[in-house]
């Protein structure tokens, strides 16, 4: 039976484990230094052959571990618990051939206690400490004594030593606080996005459901309009003018019909299955020209912003649909010829879709899609929600801007498929 547990794996316990090899390197090199010239220019009597035997010992291990840490992709709060205990176990070495707890340096003893307060759980904290206190407890018993025949000098000396003690174990906390606070507080950003995230999926999903109900119960007075739209169409007694809109109700109808009849196959059994490349210029051609289909009074023209052939896309359903709601939004916006532009390069390929209306409004800039928009008389509000939502899901983003010549501009970022 485990009293307590250290091995909790932990995404950030790669990070701290570098970060404490890093500043081992600096504390071994200035406590070698410190034993180098302390017999010297301090009059200081140090044992300096076990002395540097111990710092050889901590240099190659610590050699070890930051040759470990290089090609590691992840690390464990045992790791991190083992290095610590390695290091109140070399530092209490050190102390002993040194003066014990009379050596200032004693206090070189917390770090270790608040780096593991910092970056392990409970249990592990309660042991380095106690392991810390009882070598301070046994540095006061059992010690190597230096002789200091002037006391007045010792004394400062001590004072020295405590002051250079305090500024180090400062300076150590102090930075593996910041560092640790920062990380806390990007994970934290990063949490609340995938909450927000998540949220909108969630909502993405209800709308979803509340379509398909919607297109189901559709059915039936889309096929009643149709048999009255072709029984009027049958009537010769009627005007040319209303015959030719009686046409174009029933090409609308009939296009309802075919989103309505779709909805399953596109949705459902194409994403199954490996949905089919093509080459995104035609791809984006062919799928502007069903919108004007739709759409006969909107006007666009298609712009290659790139050089070469266009590489292969994922006709996926998600982004026809995101596609044909920014290409309905701006429509709604202008009765000018939109811009529609395709370019890429080795890793993205990019869609940007430009009206020349009044621009997006403040509020749908600063939500960005992210928020459902209040319903208007063009729409529901969640045109973009949606949008950005299927873009998303695809690995992509949506940024909306309104450029400096006037108009709305939507950027779509995909990444690249490769071959």
């Amino acid at each position: 039976m485990r009293f307590f547990s250290c091995t909790a794996d932990g995404a950030d316990q790669l990070a701290n484990l570098r970060r404490l090899v890093a500043t081992r390197w600096a504390v071994l090199a200035g406590v070698g230094l410190l034993v180098a010239i302390a017999p010297g220019a301090l009059a200081i009597p140090l044992p300096q052959l076990p002395l540097f035997a111990i710092i050889g010992i901590a240099l190659v291990f610590n050699a070890l571990s930051h040759w470990r840490l290089v090609s590691a992709t992840s690390a464990t709060g045992g790791e991190l618990f083992s290095q610590l205990l390695f290091d109140t176990a070399v530092l209490s070495a050190l102390l002993f051939f040194s003066g014990g707890a009379t050596n200032p340096l004693i206090s070189l003893l917390l770090p270790p206690v608040a780096i593991a307060a910092l970056s392990l759980p409970a249990a592990c904290v309660i042991a380095v400490g106690a392991i810390a206190v009882s070598a301070y407890s046994l540095l006061l018993l059992f010690y190597v004594p230096l002789p200091m025949p002037d006391a007045t000098r010792a004394t400062q000396l001590h004072l020295i030593g405590m002051w250079l003690t305090f500024a180090v174990s400062a300076a150590m906390i102090a930075w593996f606080v910041v560092r640790m606070t920062r990380l806390i507080r990007q994970r934290d950003a990063e949490l609340a996005a995938a909450r927000e995230q998540a949220l909108r999926d969630e909502r993405v999903l209800a709308m979803g459901t509340l379509a398909a109900g919607a297109a189901h119960e559709l059915g039936t007075p889309l096929a009643t309009m149709s048999l009255l739209a072709g029984e009027l169409a049958a009537d010769s007694s009627l005007p040319a003018a209303a015959r030719e809109d009686i046409g174009l109700l029933r090409q609308q109808i009939a296009v309802c019909k075919e989103i309505i009849t779709g909805l399953s196959r596109r949705a459902g059994a194409e994403r199954l299955e490996s949905p089919p490349l093509q080459a995104a210029d035609r791809w984006l051609d062919a799928l502007r020209l069903h919108w004007h289909a739709v759409r006969p009074q909107a006007a666009s023209r298609l712009i290659i912003g790139s050089d070469g052939p266009a590489p292969e896309i994922i006709a996926d359903p998600r982004l026809e649909q995101a596609l044909l709601n920014l290409l309905n939004n701006a429509a709604n916006a202008t009765t000018r010829p939109l811009e529609i532009r395709l370019s890429w390069c080795s890793v993205s390929l990019g869609i940007d879709i430009r009206d020349h209306g009044p621009g997006f409004p403040p509020a749908v800039l600063a939500a960005a899609g992210m928020q459902e928009q209040p319903a208007h008389a063009g729409g529901s509000g969640i045109g973009l929600l949606l949008t950005r939502a299927a873009i998303e899901q695809l690995g992509g983003r949506l940024s909306l801007s309104n450029p400096d010549e006037g108009g709305a501009l939507a950027c779509i970022e995909l990444p690249r498929q490769q071959p």
